[in-house]
């Protein structure tokens, strides 16, 4: 069973705990989340990457413990999770972000930067023009 089934699955679970799919908040967490809004989900998703940021910190000023290292990984897929649920609110799947990063494979990370930036000015340029 490879990770990425691991992430489908529980995307489809999300997606059935959609309000519009009889998600019922009272009894479940996901769906008082995307009753919520995106406003609920997003907070989240900040809290975890922080939450994340300060786990990993702690390993560089605790050291590499099983114990530290466990914290990290439970922060991740903390994150994970919560980026799931937007994704799952947006229409979007963990495949789609699959092939993001298999697009990416073998790119300079500089180089996919530095694109990034340029087809952002792009954009804003010929949004500036009448």
């Amino acid at each position: 069973m490879s990770s990425n089934d691991t992430l489908q699955r529980l995307a489809q679970i999300i997606e059935s705990r959609k309000p519009a799919r009889g998600g019922d908040p009272d009894k479940s967490y996901v769906a008082r989340l995307l009753h919520r809004g995106p406003d609920a989900f997003l907070k989240k998703i900040g809290e975890e990457a922080t939450e994340t940021v300060m786990a990993a910190k702690d390993i560089d000023h605790g050291g590499a413990t099983s114990e530290l290292k466990g914290k990290l990984v439970g922060e991740v897929a903390d994150l994970w999770f919560h980026s799931l649920i937007a994704l799952v609110h947006y229409g979007l799947t963990p495949a789609d972000v699959m092939a993001e990063l298999e697009r990416r494979e073998g790119t300079s990370g500089i180089e996919e930067k530095a694109l990034r930036k340029a087809q952002h000015r792009d954009l804003q340029g010929s949004a500036e023009k009448p």
